[in-house]
């Protein structure tokens, strides 16, 4: 994603909701992301995207760690664990 390390999180994050509304679910239904940064000096922006998406909502538990390597040249990597409501 051009646009730098904000860029790349909110593109990320587009694609989390699209795979939770495949599944029937939404953002609304993560309860845990961990966030991969290739440099941890990006936390702060990141961070800056990442709340827009919880707005008015409990915020999931959150990990953020850097490690290098991430795929594909990435800058950001998030990974979210959602469940389904109880009774669904």
């Amino acid at each position: 994603v051009e646009g730098g390390v904000a860029a790349e999180t909110r593109q990320t994050l587009e694609n989390i909701e699209t795979v939770l509304a495949a599944a029937g679910l939404g953002i609304e239904n993560v309860v845990k992301c961990t966030v991969f940064l290739a440099d941890i000096s990006d936390y702060a922006a990141v961070n800056a995207v990442y709340v827009t998406y919880f707005e008015g909502m409990d915020p999931p538990a959150r990990s953020a760690v850097a490690g290098s390597g991430l795929a594909l040249g990435a800058r950001v990597e998030i990974e979210c664990i959602a469940a389904f409501p109880p009774g669904v």
